[in-house]
């Protein structure tokens, strides 16, 4: 009988995950690589339940220390200066005042002031511990 088409075959060697000595072997490694599996899922399931409870607490605390840190430098400030060096009244013959006139100097100067002592009070005051109460994570 004659051939019509034939070529030489592939062999290719046979995929084996682990011999039949080895068997134990293999076992173990299959395990472990279940354990460091299953480590990974729950690491990532905590950090997913932990991170967004920690961004808004860290929110909550800057927005805190920002508050008081620019309403105590805003009196300072605003203690060396009386309200006749930022406006002027002008008054008609009667006494009736007829315009208040800003003077816009000394109010830029303030705000500039105010500005840089927050400024320097929050690079001051450096680092700040957040703590995440247990109680943060259960839903009520």
């Amino acid at each position: 009988m004659s051939k019509i088409y034939s070529r030489p075959r592939l062999k290719l060697p046979k995929f084996v995950l682990y011999k039949k000595r080895d068997k134990q072997k293999g076992k173990k490694r299959a395990s472990l690589v279940l354990v460091v599996f299953i480590a990974f899922l729950t690491l990532k399931i905590v950090l997913n339940a932990v991170i967004p409870i920690f961004d808004t607490l860290c929110e909550n605390k800057a927005i805190s220390m920002a508050t008081i840190i620019s309403n105590n430098k805003a009196t300072e400030v605003m203690e060396m200066h009386t309200y006749d060096e930022l406006f002027s009244i002008d008054k008609d013959q009667s006494g009736n005042i007829t315009m208040l006139n800003a003077n816009v100097v000394p109010i830029n100067q303030i705000t500039s002031e105010v500005a840089v002592k927050i400024q320097e009070e929050i690079n001051a005051q450096g680092r700040d511990n957040v703590e995440i109460a247990l109680r943060k994570f259960y839903r009520i």
